[in-house]
């Protein structure tokens, strides 16, 4: 392992690659301790200490997760990244009813054009998110050092500005550094509250709220977790194909067999992602202004991230956003038209009944992937509810944290072995490579 550290930052690209991505993790961390302008930082602390134990806090902790810890800093970047998420979401859902926007990404040009009209209809989900922001700002007394309609400009303009960045940073880790920019970015915000989670577990069991051996059966239940997670992330169905003697110009090709290799849970992390986004959304609006708004109040309390609503409809997120990123990602017609163009067929299976075939396949291994993920969505409020353990803890111990870490860390490891091999370097593995679990 020592050895495959050192030959890693020998790789000159790779080192490059990697000191990229540490230099915009770490710009992302320090934004998250600069407030807004026109917020006084000590107020807000005392604010949130003395609400400790209020519904509204929850709230806030759920949401520091994916900006870690920027929302309860009233920082630059206290949305995160999640209004480009959301705004992607929306575009993809708009897809599927305006065929026009679905026709414009099939060729390189109208794919730049989507992109660009996602990053507008960023701006305006992080203007509406802004304005949301202020309005729970004003609700906190002697917080604000301007008036009411400076502050609301000054922290719209500062915040959508910050998700901006954030936008740019994601990509710039994506064409620069190593791994997907925007999971990192999330992967990050969720790994740096481990510390204070450390802390605040240690705290309970100093003070006797938690009983040492129950933290240890919990941390051991954890582990397991993360082996099925990691055993699910790597799980493989594989397709056998063959390949009839075909001549292409003056070559002739002999028969070959293949396989078309699907993961058990082909969208990865895509759906817990979504799914939070999705949810984050009209969760953090319901919060912001609920003090100001009765009904908005009694919607916030529904949405309990640790209620049962909530839990229910996050499931059902999961497990459609599952079906639906598959679908986009892996599309069955697609696959048995170039599967025949090239006189590949699969052994016990007609030609044209091969999209049928396909699409069964799929909806057979993602179901199982789906619930899978959701089963992991309801840990942490087991740990909280029949443990006893603190939300910040319980986060980290399950859900969306545990499989945005897993699934993250190993699409970025795998990338990393890429450019090691393409070297002729050792992986970071013992032997060299990351294996897909064959089912």
């Amino acid at each position: 392992m020592s050895n495959s550290l050192v030959n890693m930052f020998k790789i000159e690209e790779l080192r490059e690659k990697i000191l990229w991505t540490f230099l915009f993790l770490v710009v992302f961390r320090v934004g998250a301790f600069i407030p807004i302008p026109g917020i006084d930082p000590e107020v807000l602390k005392l604010y949130f200490l003395s609400q400790s134990n209020s519904s509204t806090i929850g709230l806030t902790e759920y949401l520091n997760f994916f900006a870690g810890g920027a929302f309860s800093n009233f920082s630059v970047f206290m949305l995160g990244i999640m209004p480009y998420i959301s705004t992607q979401i929306i575009f993809q859902l708009l897809m599927l009813v305006v065929p026009s926007l679905k026709k414009l990404t099939e060729d390189s040009a109208g794919r730049k054009k989507m992109q660009q009209y996602t990053r507008y209809g960023t701006i305006l989900v992080c203007l509406v998110q802004s304005y949301v922001v202020t309005v729970y700002a004003n609700s906190i007394p002697d917080v604000m050092t301007l008036g009411v309609l400076p502050f609301t400009l000054i922290a719209m303009l500062s915040v959508t500005t910050g998700s901006m960045f954030l936008v740019w940073v994601g990509d710039q880790i994506t064409q620069r550094g190593v791994g997907n920019g925007i999971s990192l970015l999330i992967f990050a915000g969720i790994v740096a509250r481990i510390p204070d989670s450390l802390v605040t577990l240690f705290r309970s069991v100093q003070s006797g709220i938690l009983n040492p051996i129950v933290v240890l059966v919990v941390f051991a239940m954890f582990a397991a977790v993360v082996a099925l997670v990691v055993y699910e992330q790597r799980g493989q169905r594989k397709i056998p194909v063959q390949y009839a003697k075909r001549v292409v110009g003056r070559k002739m090709y002999g028969s070959q067999s293949t396989y078309i290799p699907f993961k058990i849970n082909p969208s990865g992390v895509i759906p817990v992602i979504f799914a939070s986004a999705l949810l984050s959304f009209p969760l953090q609006i319901a919060a912001s202004l609920g003090p100001e708004i009765r009904w908005l109040q009694a919607v916030a309390n529904w949405l309990d991230p640790q209620g049962a609503p909530y839990l229910i409809i996050y499931t059902l997120l999961i497990i459609a956003f599952a079906f639906f990123y598959t679908q986009v990602s892996l599309n069955p017609i697609e696959m048995a038209k170039q599967i025949r163009e090239n006189g590949g067929s699969v052994p016990g299976v007609r030609t044209e009944r091969l999209e049928e075939y396909l699409t069964k396949v799929l909806n057979r291994i993602v179901l199982p992937g789906s619930l899978f993920l959701a089963f992991i969505a309801l840990i942490p409020t087991v740990v909280q509810k029949f443990f006893n353990f603190p939300a910040s803890v319980a986060m980290l111990l399950g859900g969306t944290s545990l499989i945005i870490m897993v699934g993250v860390d190993l699409d970025t490891m795998s990338q990393i072995e890429g450019i090691m091999k393409m070297h002729h370097h050792d992986g970071l593995t013992s032997k060299g490579k990351i294996k897909a679990r064959n089912l």
